[in-house]
């Protein structure tokens, strides 16, 4: 009987400290920061900074076109339980159909406290022939100067509203940048090396506008944006006619879109699709671009060796 009362007592304490262990950590994981960022790019930036020190959402799946977007049930329920949402911007989330718009509106939540554009700071640069509100290039990140604009506004924002942290957050900054700088400075040798007449990165989506800019390579597309008539004939034939006026070595399809128009400016110019790269999404996990890093780092090795070819 005694041994059987130890037993008892034995099992009831057990209990008590799992209890007060699960209760620990629950209190633990509600104490982090809940942020929401609106797709697996800006996810994965955050992440390189903030750690395990946040509760981390993405909104739009990895894959997913970021342009149009209807939101789930789950992206609506953390959003409006957020601390922190982090946005692109500059007529991404807000363009077409605004999706983001009516989302933090309807999770009462206010621009600026709440959510905030990574993009803050960043030169814009805007659709051909506009110049006006509402038709800027939401492909910032494309450069990694503007890639490092994003993580400094993440750091500072997560700093504020979480400053014991502050610290770890600001160390990870500076680890992440120098390894974004790095990458930075080897594209534009890089680049330095191709042919003249060889130096055109030619897409589906005219997306590269910031990428052409940093790394001093043009670009050409069959349409404008993904929120717009995409893979015209008039589009692909007008692309077809520009190519041919030219010695491009190879096309690039992005991960993102029907590759189909693509194919067909391949048949009809006898010039290759090089490989797929990557613009409004990261690689699932365990692929090649599975991160910021990486995917850029593929997007600046594939079209330099397309190019060069």
């Amino acid at each position: 009987m005694k041994k059987l009362f130890i037993l008892i007592s034995s099992l009831l304490a057990c209990l008590v400290l799992v209890a007060c262990s699960t209760s620990k950590n629950k209190t633990a994981s509600s104490d982090k920061l809940r942020v929401v960022a609106s797709n697996s790019i800006i996810a994965d930036i955050t992440k390189n900074i903030a750690g395990d020190k946040i509760n981390l959402h993405s909104i739009v799946p990895i894959g997913k076109d970021p342009h149009e977007y209807e939101p789930l049930p789950e992206d609506v329920k953390k959003t409006s339980q957020a601390d922190l949402i982090f946005y692109n911007g500059i007529n991404l989330e807000t363009g077409g159909n605004a999706w983001f718009t009516k989302l933090v509106k309807n999770a009462q939540k206010k621009e600026n406290k709440d959510y905030y554009a990574v993009s803050d700071g960043v030169d814009i640069i805007y659709l051909e022939g506009q110049n006006e509100k509402g038709k800027e290039d939401p492909h910032a990140w494309l450069n990694l100067e503007n890639g490092i604009i994003y993580a400094q506004n993440i750091a500072k924002r997560l700093s504020e509203k979480d400053p014991k942290n502050k610290d770890f957050y600001e160390k990870n900054l500076k680890a992440y940048t120098e390894k974004l700088t790095k990458l930075d400075q080897e594209a534009k040798e890089k680049f330095k090396n191709i042919p003249e007449d060889k130096k055109m990165i030619v897409t589906s989506e005219g997306c590269f506008k910031y990428f052409s800019k940093a790394y001093q390579v043009p670009s050409a597309y069959i349409w404008e944006i993904n929120t717009e008539e995409e893979g015209t004939p008039d589009q692909i034939k007008n692309l077809v006619e520009k190519l041919r006026q030219t010695k491009v070595p190879s096309l690039f399809v992005e991960s993102s879109v029907d590759e189909r128009p693509m194919k067909t400016v391949s048949k009809d110019t006898n010039i290759p699709i090089y490989s797929k790269i990557f613009t409004d999404s990261i690689a699932e996990e365990g692929k090649d671009g599975d991160s910021y890093y990486s995917m850029m780092k593929w997007n600046l090795d594939k079209i330099a060796e397309g190019l060069a070819k």
